[in-house]
């Protein structure tokens, strides 16, 4: 089955609005893995607006207590910071993310042409660290069969043009996300997914993609937990991945 990843920012976002703890990131991180979600992510940026990078280290010693958990730091390596982030917390998993430092939200994958060179020199240094590499990827073919020649392990491939355009047709919206995982497939490539997937649209998603293995959901998961509860709705997620 799919495996859920949750990401925390936003939990961290409301910590950081009033200062305190409160939510407690670390406590939080702990109870969605004990209801059943198969991973924590976390995505700290250099102005630290929701993850700071003291987090990282109570976050992967909560993560290490669940042995079926992983952990997935996201974030752009041209941050030195990150990377030696990354390298000293040694998750599961870095997934590289093409990001400007004072951006709101990913909003676009690597150009693996333009940025071949550079991640070709990148993505050896996590795995002389036996960490996982993935990038952040749109469904574009080219695209991915210029990722296999980086050495990453897995694209993400960034799903905001299906989430924007399931409701009004989504067996359109799903087109070239089956076959930018079917080119992935073909060369080997892991694939993951993420942004902007929800209750509304991830059972369809993930039924209809071959070879899904991960997907990683923040906003929208934080969100329904306001209504829902956070304990039933990581489950509803799961069920949705069934």
């Amino acid at each position: 089955m799919t495996k859920l990843s949750v990401n925390i920012n936003k939990l961290a976002t409301l910590r950081n609005a009033r200062g305190g703890n409160n939510p407690d990131v670390l406590k939080a991180a702990d109870d969605i893995l004990r209801f059943g979600a198969d991973g924590i992510t976390i995505h700290p940026r250099p102005d630290e607006r929701h993850i700071r990078y003291s987090d990282v280290a109570g976050i992967a010693a909560i993560v290490k207590k669940y042995p079926h958990a992983e952990f997935n730091i996201e974030g752009n390596p041209t941050e030195q910071k990150f990377i030696d982030l990354v390298l000293e917390s040694k998750p599961h998993q870095v997934t590289l993310v093409p990001d400007t430092s004072n951006q709101l939200t990913s909003n676009h994958g690597w150009n693996t042409i333009q940025h071949q060179d550079f991640l070709q020199k990148t993505i050896p240094l996590f795995h002389q660290q036996g960490i996982r590499v993935s990038i952040f990827i749109d469904p574009n073919e080219e695209m991915i069969k210029h990722a296999k020649t980086t050495g990453t392990d897995r694209i993400e491939l960034y799903t905001e043009f299906y989430a924007s355009h399931f409701l009004a047709e989504k067996e359109m919206a799903i087109q070239s996300y089956v076959q930018a995982a079917q080119v992935a497939n073909t060369l080997g490539l892991g694939i993951n997914a993420g942004h902007d997937l929800d209750l509304q649209n991830l059972h369809f998603f993930a039924k209809n993609m071959p070879s899904l293995q991960e997907v990683s959901i923040g906003h929208a998961l934080i969100c329904d937990a306001i209504y829902l509860g956070l304990e039933n709705t990581v489950q509803m997620y799961k069920r949705c991945l069934a």
